[in-house]
């Protein structure tokens, strides 16, 4: 039975895994100026070092814990933060809940896995170990090989998972083979459909199984056609990348690449880090794109910032939008789950069919708006603009003045209005509202 105790990877917690010779191993020693994982949010009093045979000690303890047969104690090896991409299942786990649900059903195959072959890196706070390793399941003999990948991170005074990724050998066919400066090449053939703007070249580079976890969307593609939709939209920011470090693994028929790019936006100039992971097949004569998985940094996210000048502009764009008397553009400008309280209606607008109803009518009156007073605050990932605006119907040629609060966030790389609070100036509602109260009274 593993304590919290031996995990923290003291001296002395090494010794539950003494006497263990841990399977022979090829490994790199760690650069510690690779992927500077979670350093915003490591306390100061992690271990100066854990060397390489520590590291891959790690392994042996979340072992330990299959052993047990026990989905708690397999769970509680990961961090509070944790994701596990896992071998035989397409839903990714990224809490406490979906781990303890994988391993319920994992353990009944009675998994005891063994490294063949691995590399490790560290640095400060974080390790990681990858390779190949091969379980052999007690319940029915069997033996799997399979492709992993461990992020520890060291949380709470001991070492944890942070990341897990497991993924079974491509081996799609037999016999083709690839050297590993041609296997960072294939890189280069994706990028340059990328170029092209066009969703179908850039699709065509997958596989017919092809499986697609995109950057800056929360839907696995896993078809021809998600993968286009997806493209379909990334493409408008006309990305380029360019792979910062790259690590390499090939065998027959499959190859892998992962590593860390960043991507220029021709659209805006912006430049955006994330790590990747291809795994390339030989099918029908090429190497396609079996697996690619595309994460942003791990290390806390800073958020997009956005100065009050800026903000403010981001009402121009919604008014624009206006312009062109379309409701579809209006209601684009917001984000997916956003809401809409509007000035001249009593139903609230939650989603997009209610907020595209809205602006059907609204733009009827060709309306054009016009900021008087205007205050704003922001924060990363999201801004607040408040005030006064005016609003000038082309349809009748009437001023209407309204109240209004917008809150933007960044959504898919782009500002989208998150809420819309739109209402009628108060003093003037009350005056006419106590001139009918006057009026109705000298009635009676």
């Amino acid at each position: 039975m593993l304590s919290r105790a031996s995990s923290a990877l003291a001296p002395k917690a090494f010794k539950a895994a003494a006497g263990r010779v841990a399977p022979a191993a090829s490994t790199a020693v760690g650069n510690r100026s690779f992927m500077n994982f979670f350093s915003s949010s490591i306390k100061a009093d992690f271990p100066e070092d854990i060397s390489e045979e520590q590291v891959r000690k790690l392994f042996y303890l979340w072992n330990d814990a299959l052993a047990t047969l026990d989905p708690k104690q397999v769970a509680d090896r990961y961090s509070s933060d944790p994701i596990l991409l896992p071998t035989v299942s397409d839903e990714p786990r990224t809490d406490y809940a979906g781990l303890e649900d994988y391993f319920t059903n994992f353990l009944q195959l009675k998994p005891q896995g063994e490294i063949i072959d691995g590399k490790i890196k560290i640095g400060p706070g974080w390790c990681k170990d990858a390779g190949i390793y091969e379980f052999t399941m007690g319940a029915s003999g069997d033996k799997v090989k399979a492709r992993y990948s461990y992020v520890y991170v060291y949380e709470d005074g001991e070492w944890k998972i942070a990341h897990h990724h497991s993924s079974v050998m491509p081996e799609a066919s037999k016999g083709q083979t690839i050297t590993e400066p041609e296997a960072k090449e294939l890189f280069h053939l994706w990028n340059d459909a990328l170029a092209t703007l066009d969703p179908d070249t850039v699709a065509k580079r997958y596989s017919k199984n092809g499986v697609l976890l995109p950057t800056v969307s929360d839907t696995p593609r896993t078809d021809y056609a998600g993968i286009h939709d997806y493209f379909t939209n990334f493409l408008k920011m006309k990305p380029q990348g360019e792979i910062v470090e790259s690590y390499t693994m090939t065998g027959e028929n499959w190859c892998k690449d992962v590593g860390i790019y960043d991507f220029t936006m021709g659209a805006t100039g912006d430049k955006v880090r994330a790590r990747y992971s291809f795994v390339y097949v030989f099918e029908d004569g090429e190497w396609k794109i079996a697996h690619h998985h595309s994460s942003k940094m791990p290390e806390a996210p800073v958020g997009k910032e956005i100065s009050d000048e800026e903000c403010r502009s981001l009402f121009y764009l919604w008014n624009d939008a206006l312009a062109t008397l379309d409701p579809k553009q209006v209601a684009d400008r917001y984000s997916k789950n956003g809401v809409l309280l509007p000035t001249v209606s009593d139903e609230a607008r939650s989603d997009y069919d209610g907020i595209h109803s809205y602006f059907v009518d609204f733009l009827q009156k060709k309306p054009q708006g016009e900021i008087l007073e205007s205050f704003v605050t922001s924060g990363p990932d999201w801004c607040k603009d408040v005030g006064i605006y005016e609003f000038t119907m082309g349809a009748t040629g009437d001023k209407v003045k309204g109240r209004y609060s917008f809150v933007y966030v960044w959504e898919d790389d782009e500002w989208k209005i998150a809420h819309h609070h739109s209402s009628v100036m108060p003093e003037g509602m009350l005056a006419a509202a106590a001139k009918l109260a006057e009026l109705e009274q000298k009635a009676a």
